[in-house]
């Protein structure tokens, strides 16, 4: 019978192949011949005793079972819910994907797989490209605005870490991993609680998705930027870039992201309803990895068997009710330039595989309603737009970040020198002025609170470093339960760009959704 062992623990020492001779010393039973780890989490909660947690799957003889049966950490084993098998076939139906990103890749990917005909068009440049361009905003704080870390192949969470941590518990999600899987990407991401590829190895798995979707006769289009959309008949057929090629199709999926600011006007100009939804904004903290380490771990900070530390920190202000959190975390990685506009500067955070630079680094962000801003719908984006003009100016322009010591921001003083950062082209000491008064006091205060949780959080070898302002979209584009926008048959919103996911996984699911949706509603155009 095959049974659910969980709460099997490793020390850091101990190696996986372990993992039998400890059900087998727990539960009083034969060493299981094969078994299969379900989940995988390091427990850091009491520091001289840190943990790695097991929930495994193993079979073992009828007769022992029922007896193991009685243990209250052991189950029978019942296979998770896998995404739902297509209905209905999709062969000669031909679709437009605007955006390469997570939503738009899967959404293509899942449509392919029922017969359908795909042509995803990017704005950007191919991730073999992207990394040239970003490389030269690093060294020499040239921006290219079609080709970033926000725009090109892969979207935003190409350059953004590559977390695969995901709150939805949808059975599209095991379609989603099993298909990165089968893309290159290691197994361990089936179970690790906190699964993370790295910017490094999320390149050549983008070029085998770029394969396994020109293999099925399916295409991606580079510099392929929407201008406009094509109708006839009073329904939306197709869209023009901005080199006069038209590209028509049964349906128009947009997957644009929440960075592509002038698909929202032009979508706006259009007639498509548009809302607002909050967001959150702030600066990026970093400090020195193995100061993080210590805090989290202890005595067993120092040493090579501990990964680099995470954490996540969250508070909620009563006198206010706004929400002050950490997001997307970064441990052993750098803080990135996440420009898409000239004069306008925004950073963000990402860490490689290994998680070994000499920093880690968070998102340090307040949250933003809706009924903070006038009633226009793109007045998030404007919103914004002031903040990363304000930090550019205050960076000294070529894309410096201003920065500051954490201990400075605090007190309001100007900083006479700066601790070292992964930053580049480099930070510039500066008060974070461009800040609304209370996003500035929001953060104070939450800082404060903070190192009552993480002693030492509050350090002179902290920087906090501006500005961050692509948490989320703030633009929401409408759709129905069928993932359709309102009044605009054939054109479907999805992911983070629509304000219907955020991060990586539940964009894809959200394309993978999106993907059945329309394989059951649309049909092929007519001759």
């Amino acid at each position: 019978m095959k049974l659910v062992f969980d709460d099997i623990t490793l020390s850091p020492r101990e190696g996986e192949e372990r993992l039998g001779a400890k059900i087998a010393l727990s539960h009083g039973i034969a060493e299981p011949a094969v078994i299969s780890i379900l989940k995988k989490s390091l427990d850091a909660r009491h520091k001289r005793r840190i943990v790695y947690r097991y929930k495994l799957l193993a079979e073992v003889p009828d007769s022992v079972a029922r007896e193991v049966l009685k243990h209250p950490r052991v189950r029978p084993y019942v296979p998770e819910p896998q995404a739902p098998a297509l209905i209905a076939q999709a062969s000669g139906l031909e679709v437009i994907i605007v955006g390469a990103g997570p939503a738009g890749l899967f959404c293509a990917l899942r449509l392919i797989e029922a017969g359908a005909t795909v042509t995803v068009l990017e704005r950007g440049a191919p991730v073999e490209k992207r990394l040239h361009d970003i490389q030269d905003l690093k060294t020499s704080g040239t921006l290219d605005p079609e080709s970033n870390v926000l725009f090109g192949e892969g979207g935003a969470g190409t350059y953004s870490d590559g977390k695969l941590t995901t709150r939805i518990h949808r059975p599209e999600t095991a379609w989603f991993f099993r298909t990165l899987v089968e893309c290159g990407a290691p197994e361990s991401i089936l179970y690790e609680q906190k699964p993370h590829l790295g910017t490094d190895r999320l390149a050549p798995l983008l070029r085998r998705i770029r394969e396994r979707i020109h293999a099925a006769g399916s295409r991606i289009v580079f510099h392929a930027r929407v201008v406009d959309f094509l109708s006839a008949h009073g329904a939306l057929q197709g869209v023009l870039t901005q080199d006069g090629e038209a590209y028509r199709g049964s349906a128009v999926v947009l997957a644009t992201g929440n960075s592509a600011r002038d698909m929202y006007a032009l979508l706006l100009s259009k007639g498509f309803h548009l809302e607002k939804k909050g967001f959150a904004v702030g600066l990026r903290i970093e400090h020195p990895r193995k100061l993080i380490n210590a805090i989290q771990y202890g005595p067993m900070a120092e040493g090579p068997l501990l990964p680099s530390a995470e954490y996540a920190l969250s508070f909620t202000n009563r006198a206010t009710g706004r929400g002050i959190y950490s997001f997307c975390m970064c441990p052993g990685g750098e803080v990135i330039n996440a420009s898409s506009e000239q004069d306008r500067l925004c950073v963000n955070g990402m860490s490689y595989a290994a998680r070994d630079s000499a920093f880690s680094n968070a998102a340090l962000v307040v949250s933003v309603h809706p009924s903070d801003l006038p009633d226009h719908p793109l007045s998030g984006i404007e919103w914004q737009r002031r903040l990363e003009a304000g930090a550019y100016t205050e960076g000294g322009s070529q894309f410096t970040a201003p920065a500051q010591r954490i201990t400075s921001f605090l007190n309001g003083r100007l900083d006479t020198d700066l601790p070292e950062s992964s930053y580049r082209p480099g930070v510039r000491a500066a008060v974070h002025a461009y800040l609304p008064d209370w996003i500035a006091e929001e953060l104070r205060t939450a800082l404060r609170v903070f190192d009552t949780r993480m002693r030492g959080f509050i350090t002179r070898e902290g920087v906090l470093i501006g500005v961050e302002t692509r948490t989320s979209s703030p633009v929401r584009i409408t759709r129905d339960a069928n993932y359709e926008a309102l009044n605009r048959p054939g054109v479907f919103p999805i992911g983070e760009g629509a304000g219907y996911a955020g991060g990586i996984v539940s964009s894809a699911v959200d394309g993978i959704r999106a993907a059945d949706a329309i394989v059951k509603k649309v049909r092929p155009l007519g001759p």
